[in-house]
């Protein structure tokens, strides 16, 4: 059931990424359709843009996260001794190098993990976490956050992020071009087949940014699905995880953490609610906790 439920969660994935590439192109070539008579030249200029934006995300992912979530981080084994223990222990079952470990100063227990590659990532967990959760329940939680970074997790997120971002961007500069007319430029040629064109294009360039935010939100519910089922087969003990879920959850929402940086945190740190919409970040905790269950 577990390695099932992995490899189903490994596929979706792809072909969210996939989704996520198809709506860049597909953005850039309607504004480029609209705007220069030419898709093929807004499809290069906005892939341009994508990698460009990709690349100066995750080389600075792991400091602009820690910084905007005010993290500071844990240099001496004495600070938190059981916390360090259990990411040093946990991360040689999952076979990767120990990452840094940051500290949150906010008293709702939460965590989460950051950095594009196993060599450069970093945990953080909150002070909460530490007061409120035994070990058993802190190692359930370190074990989600271990297998993101093992599974690659945090570069997907960020890259899905930025795949976003630029949608956003080409969508917006697409709207600004029409508005000192391009628009006018298209409907000066007076062609039904050019008129369809332009009403299709204007369609996506409105729809595609709330396409590409669903298909993130998406990616981040599937991530948090397939983190849960790897933090078991690390730990070998799902209750640890189930009774911290359900410790968090319960929990208030946290006053110091970012929104952009939400669905990074093993539950949202602003809505403890048990329902999923197409909108959540993460999948609703009954759902996470009856997966759980089932293995």
């Amino acid at each position: 059931m577990l390695f099932e439920q992995i490899e189903q969660n490994k596929r979706k994935t792809v072909v969210l990424m996939l989704v996520f590439f198809l709506l860049v192109l597909v953005i850039g070539g309607a504004v480029g359709y609209l705007n220069f008579n030419s898709a093929i030249n807004g499809i290069v200029i906005s892939a341009v843009i994508a990698l460009v934006y990709m690349f100066t995300m995750i080389s600075n992912s792991t400091k602009v996260v820690m910084k905007l979530n005010k993290g500071k981080e844990i240099i001496q084994k004495q600070d938190y001794p059981l916390l360090w223990n259990v990411v040093e222990e946990l991360s040689l079952v999952g076979k990767v190098p120990r990452p840094k470990i940051y500290v949150i100063d906010d008293k709702s227990p939460n965590a989460f993990a950051s950095g594009n590659s196993p060599d450069k990532a970093s945990v953080a967990v909150t002070t909460g976490l530490m007061e409120r959760l035994n070990r058993e329940e802190i190692e359930g939680v370190i074990a989600h956050e271990i297998a993101h970074i093992r599974n690659y997790d945090i570069r997907l997120s960020t890259i899905a992020l930025a795949l976003t971002a630029v949608v956003a961007l080409v969508a917006n500069i697409g709207t600004r071009m029409l508005w000192f007319g391009g628009a006018r430029r298209k409907n000066d040629k007076g062609d039904n087949h050019s008129l369809i064109f332009f009403i299709i294009s204007l369609v996506l360039i409105i729809l595609a940014p709330i396409a590409a935010t669903l298909a993130q939100l998406a990616l981040s519910r599937n991530r948090e699905y397939l983190a849960d089922a790897s933090a078991v087969e690390l730990t070998r003990n799902p209750q640890g995880l189930i009774s911290a879920l359900k410790k968090i959850s319960a929990s208030p929402p946290m006053e110091k953490a970012d929104p952009t940086s939400a669905a990074l945190y093993i539950e949202n740190p602003f809505k403890n609610k048990n329902t999923q919409t197409l909108f959540s970040t993460h999948p609703s905790t009954d759902s996470r906790i009856k997966r759980l269950k089932e293995m």
